[in-house]
């Protein structure tokens, strides 16, 4: 099974995440921040994930440590869940459309963090600043131990360019680490 858990406290943040690299779309997420949620939630559907996510956080200064610590405890999960990765397809890429966006995301589970994001995100959605979605994007990757590439071919509305983003990875996530042989996916014989 490939599952794991993580509990991660400091002083701006407690967090508890459970998460099911072979669910079904099973989301139970609350982190405070309600357009984080969602677009939690939406990598959770789409990636075929199940996530069990509880964040309290300091909201009272703005929910960049939230953000920042939530994609931290969601990349230890994948590393721990991923092992060795035996037998995934490594690579992924995908081109997803949201209304008058389209977002291009590829990644590969090399073993190696690297985030390219293209992109400057500003202003605001509600309450949430654009710009922690690249934050929470650079904890992840650094984390789970990935290559990240994010390009939004149309800008438009933000919400769905973060929409398009946040699926376009899911779909990517369920891609790369689907079971798809029997061996490790390199020439060296190890991802590290």
């Amino acid at each position: 099974m490939r599952r794991a858990d993580a509990s991660r406290k400091t002083k701006e943040t407690q967090i508890e995440l459970s998460l099911d690299l072979d669910g079904t779309g099973k989301a139970q997420i609350d982190t405070g921040v309600g357009f984080f949620d969602h677009m939690l939630e939406l990598f959770t559907v789409h990636g075929r994930l199940n996530v069990t996510l509880s964040c309290r956080g300091d909201l009272q200064v703005d929910a960049h440590h939230t953000v920042e610590d939530v994609g931290i405890a969601l990349g230890d999960c994948f590393r721990q869940a991923l092992g060795d990765k035996k037998g995934i397809a490594r690579f992924a890429d995908r081109l997803v459309p949201m209304d008058d966006v389209a977002a291009l995301v590829a990644v590969d589970f090399s073993g190696r963090p690297a985030l390219i994001f293209e992109e400057t995100l500003s202003g605001r959605v509600g309450n949430f600043d654009m710009e922690l979605v690249e934050e929470f994007l650079r904890a992840f990757t650094a984390h789970a131990g990935f290559n990240l590439y994010v390009k939004l071919l149309r800008c438009g509305n933000r919400h769905h360019e973060a929409e398009a983003i946040f699926k376009a990875l899911a779909l990517c996530v369920r891609d790369a680490v689907k079971i798809v042989s029997d061996e490790i996916p390199s020439s060296k014989g190890m991802l590290e």
